[in-house]
């Protein structure tokens, strides 16, 4: 799903703050880039992690390119960190900014 927001230069996310801070979250997002594993804006529980601590198949809260989406890891990489798409076939692209995991849907 993407998050629907690209934050303004200089501010940050409620999501990703809460996340640092490691906090546990709950959200819901709009879009069905996610189903039908998640639907759209159907609530799921977000615990902290890096992207070190993810694996192939997880879905994270990430950022990519600039967006932040809950999307699928479709690979792994030392250098290039996780692979991102959604689970309909779509690769986002690279990223090592993961903010959280989907420890639970709703």
């Amino acid at each position: 799903m993407h998050a629907g927001s690209n934050p303004s230069r200089g501010t940050m996310n409620w999501k990703v703050e809460k996340l640092q801070a490691g906090e546990v979250i709950i959200s819901k997002e709009p879009g069905n880039s996610m189903t039908p594993i998640i639907e759209s804006k159907q609530a799921v529980e977000i615990t902290p992690c890096t992207w070190e601590e993810c694996e192939k198949g997880d879905i994270v809260y990430c950022k990519v390119n600039g967006n932040l989406y809950t999307h699928l890891v479709k690979g792994k990489n030392l250098k290039r960190g996780l692979s991102i798409g959604n689970n309909h076939g779509y690769v986002n692209g690279w990223t090592k900014k993961v903010y959280g995991k989907v420890t639970k849907i709703l």
